[in-house]
């Protein structure tokens, strides 16, 4: 099925029709009641929080009304919108001297647009310190500039900057909904975008690799093939040293395309050749671009082992399902007679502490525990007895 061109910027956002309301009106508007200078955006991972400041943003921008035009969508897609600025990082906090350059060029008139646009992406990595030099910018803005800032919780931010900006909460999107943005957008036939927006539990990111990505499913389905298979020591250390590797092909299948798309532009932008020598003073720029990209390959890590946990989570939520009888539905369906088997080898007692170990296990390793040792630690909790064949309990 092909996809349909947008005629509107918020056609590829869903399951948020208040927040696109508030938005969308404020973008039309020159009412002081429905536009301020400062906007926060809130809500869970995944729920498209930074797609929704992007079409705010372009909205915004555009010259042709609240539901934006063509060119300025893909100029603000693209980041090169001549009136908008992005700071997002790869980093665990945003520095102080990020926040102060972002800040000085807020200062700045817009040159073809009406407002100018600063966007925060992750708002919530900034220290108390870096908080209050933004602060600063919100308390005396000047009168053309819009700031959008998003976070996971208005509590992540410090309640001097809470108070400045109007937030607009977002809730998870219904799988339904998920399900009928990745099909219309990306083309996928109906049945594969379901599967993909109730394994990936609403995140609309996710929902979008696992659609597209046959890779992402396969690790998927081995690290829950892995988890159910643990029964003994053995597999608990083996079961981890995999999990790790799954992890670590997540996360390069993840960066690498983006880390060669960064040093070809860099290439092109600094005048050379792919393939060519790079002149001597020139490869400090680069030795720099390549030690940005370590860091966002350690942190795409963490977030490869995240994913994985979330997906166990998953796992076990739907175990103790099966177990208590609750009648909700399961996330991992498709898995249903491995599901009850496992139930009926373990209480929901057993169950539930697996799923604390789970989160011990996220605790451990954002605590710089080694992370096959905390892979494995929770590991020996999610270890079921294996089932016996008919032979085998005869032999006992």
């Amino acid at each position: 099925m092909p996809t349909q061109t947008s005629t509107s910027v918020w056609d590829d956002l869903t399951g948020q029709p208040e927040a696109i309301e508030t938005l969308r009106a404020a973008a039309g508007s020159t009412a002081s009641s429905a536009m301020t200078h400062a906007w926060l955006i809130t809500g869970p991972p995944g729920s498209g929080r930074s797609n929704l400041a992007f079409a705010f943003a372009a909205a915004l921008l555009s010259s042709e009304g609240p539901d934006g035009d063509g060119v300025t969508t893909r100029e603000v897609q693209a980041r090169t919108h001549p009136d908008l600025t992005v700071l997002s990082t790869e980093r665990v906090i945003i520095s102080i001297d990020e926040v102060r350059t972002l800040v000085s060029s807020s200062q700045f008139s817009p040159s073809v647009s009406h407002y100018r646009v600063m966007v925060i992406e992750d708002a919530d990595r900034m220290s108390e310190r870096t908080s209050n030099v933004l602060l600063k910018a919100l308390e005396e803005p000047p009168e053309r500039t819009v700031w959008i800032l998003c976070a996971p919780s208005d509590a992540d931010l410090l309640p001097t900057v809470r108070s400045r900006v109007r937030t607009v909460r977002l809730r998870v999107p219904s799988v339904s909904d998920v399900a009928e943005l990745i099909e219309r957008r990306d083309g996928v036939p109906a049945d594969v975008a379901e599967r993909a927006a109730r394994h990936a539990q609403s995140h609309i990111g996710m929902a979008h690799r696992l659609a597209t990505n046959d890779e992402a499913r396969s690790r998927r389905e081995e690290t829950l093939e892995i988890a159910l298979g643990v029964s003994s020591v053995a597999d608990v250390v083996a079961g981890a040293a995999r999990l790790l590797e799954i992890a670590g092909a997540d996360a390069k299948a993840i960066t690498e395309e983006r880390d060669a798309e960064e040093r070809a532009h860099a290439l092109q932008s600094l005048g050379v050749h792919e393939g060519g020598a790079v002149p001597l003073q020139l490869r400090g720029q680069l030795r720099q671009l390549e030690e940005d990209q370590k860091r966002r390959a350690t942190r795409s890590l963490r977030d490869g082992i995240d994913r994985i946990l979330t997906d166990l989570l998953s796992l076990y939520r739907d175990i103790l399902v099966v177990q208590l009888g609750a009648g909700a539905e399961l996330v991992n369906l498709e898995l249903g007679e491995r599901l009850r088997a496992s139930a009926r080898s373990s209480s929901a007692a057993k169950t539930l502490a697996t799923m604390d170990a789970i989160q011990e296990a996220r605790e451990r390793i954002d605590g710089n525990v080694a992370p096959a040792l905390a892979l494995e630690a929770m590991l020996v909790v999610a270890r079921r007895p294996r089932a016996l064949d008919g032979a085998e309990r005869e032999i006992r």
